[in-house]
């Protein structure tokens, strides 16, 4: 929005010519996402303790996550909202990307918002159901799948998985490339899920991945870089590089608020978006094995959930103390922060694994 008014002021002052530039508009994203955030987070953690929107602590759970209930929750909906609004103001808003990253995103929130609203109207900590919360994933996910699929016809390797650190390395998919699109979008948001489960685990792997996948968008939408570097270049996907910047200071804001002890949890509203938004985005830059290995802990607490249940549903035995993974941790005695910051800098390493593959070919 504000680079329409941009370019109308440039023929005025010629300073600001600047904002047509992304690294700029990246910048100011976050920027803008981060001080949105500060400046409403007071304001919407009173506002959920004045209406009693607490968290709904299951009862399998830890017990030292008893003293949790009642925490604010459904905080995500202020990230949501702040990657929006931030996105809008600094984007080019002609970009099929970004309308597309945008509609995934705060479609996978209602279903978030909705599923928090039903926790909490009904004071149990199931909310909607498993299948309903998978057949509207799968709604939003297979359009989402549709349209990368037809924006990628022409582009090299456009329906193909991309091997990283090999060069020119690619698996044709065909048609198969909208089902690994579809998986990677809905897999990687009930994962993030999984792995909201203590205070501020989810938020910085969430910042740090989305990031690092800002800065292969950047590169994949240029065709010089794109070249050098050996990736595809997909034109215009470059814009994406604001929204991940956004991301990262909305974020960043609301770990502000979610560091332990949390003053408010993101809630499904939250993680849902949160890991569909870095899903699109790793597909939308033909990135997906490069997700998986940068989204590792995401990777492990759903890895995690599928072999307890598999094990003691096959065998009645159980693997971990308990699933998802973080709490296998907490009941080993670790505390609380000490899982959040190993998680936290085990993302680190993981990130710049990835990364390196842009050199590494």
């Amino acid at each position: 929005m504000l680079l329409y008014l941009a370019d109308f002021l440039e023929a005025y002052v010629s300073g600001f010519n600047v904002f047509k530039y992304l690294t700029m508009r990246a910048v100011l994203g976050a920027l803008t996402a981060l001080t949105i955030s500060l400046a409403i987070g007071p304001w919407m953690i009173n506002r959920l303790s004045a209406k009693q929107i607490g968290q709904v602590i299951r009862e399998d759970g830890p017990q030292s996550h008893l003293s949790k209930a009642g925490t604010p929750t459904m905080g995500g909906t202020l990230i949501v909202v702040t990657i929006a609004i931030s996105t809008l103001l600094w984007g080019d808003l002609s970009n099929k990307f970004v309308w597309l990253v945008l509609a995934v995103t705060l479609g996978f929130g209602v279903i978030g918002f909705y599923d928090d609203y039903q926790k909490i109207k009904f004071g149990n900590s199931k909310g909607l159901s498993a299948r309903g919360k998978i057949l509207f994933q799968s709604i939003i996910a297979i359009v989402a799948a549709w349209y990368l699929f037809q924006w990628n016809t022409g582009v090299a390797d456009g329906h193909s998985l991309i091997i990283p650190y090999l060069k020119d390395v690619a698996i044709p998919l065909g048609i198969g490339s909208a089902v690994l699109t579809y998986l990677v979008i809905v897999g990687t948001s009930n994962a993030v899920n999984l792995t909201d489960g203590l205070d501020g685990l989810a938020i910085m792997p969430v910042v740090l991945v989305g990031g690092a996948l800002g800065l292969f968008a950047y590169v994949s939408g240029n065709v010089n870089f794109s070249e050098y570097l050996g990736i595809p270049y997909i034109q215009g996907v470059g814009e994406l590089f604001v929204f991940c910047a956004t991301i990262g200071g909305a974020g960043l804001g609301f770990l502000w608020f979610n560091t332990y002890p949390a003053q408010v949890f993101m809630g499904d509203v939250g993680a849902l978006a949160l890991g569909a938004a870095l899903g699109v985005v790793a597909v939308a830059v033909k990135q997906e094995l490069i997700l998986f290995i940068m989204g590792g802990i995401f990777v492990m607490e759903a890895v995690s959930v599928i072999l307890q249940v598999g094990s003691y549903k096959l065998r009645e035995k159980r693997i971990f103390r308990m699933a998802p993974l973080h709490h296998h941790y907490e009941l080993k005695g670790w505390a609380e922060p000490k899982v959040i910051v190993r998680f936290w800098i085990i993302t680190v390493v993981l990130v710049l694994v990835g990364l390196a593959s842009l050199k590494i070919r």
